[in-house]
């Protein structure tokens, strides 16, 4: 069973944003621009949207939605997920490594 670690979410149905406990320590403008991208991709696609580690250390973002949501739009989900990954590129990279030196101990 592979283990994995949220980072943060949204939701659109909760009008919430989550982050975890354990990514306190990062610094206040990451946790910032994670929260906006979060929370606008619930703004203008619905649903829900989570950054996951996976057990190596990947950085994932999972999205969906509720079956009965009429305003979710897929190819809109598609393409911000998309479009997200492309223009943070360096973001989820500085993440990825963050997570493998700090929780996985890699490089030490």
């Amino acid at each position: 069973m592979e283990e994995e670690t949220v980072l943060c979410g949204a939701s659109c149905y909760t009008k919430k944003f989550y982050l975890n406990p354990e990514f306190e320590g990062l610094p206040p403008m990451i946790k910032d621009e994670l929260k906006v991208m979060c929370v606008l991709y619930t703004e203008e696609v619905s649903g829900t949207i989570q950054m996951i580690y996976d057990e190596d250390g990947t950085l994932r973002i999972e999205v969906d939605h509720n079956e009965d949501d009429l305003l979710y739009d897929e190819i809109g989900s598609a393409l911000e997920v998309k479009r997200m990954q492309r223009e943070r590129m360096e973001l989820f990279e500085a993440l990825e490594t963050y997570y493998k030196v700090v929780f996985l101990g890699e490089g030490m």
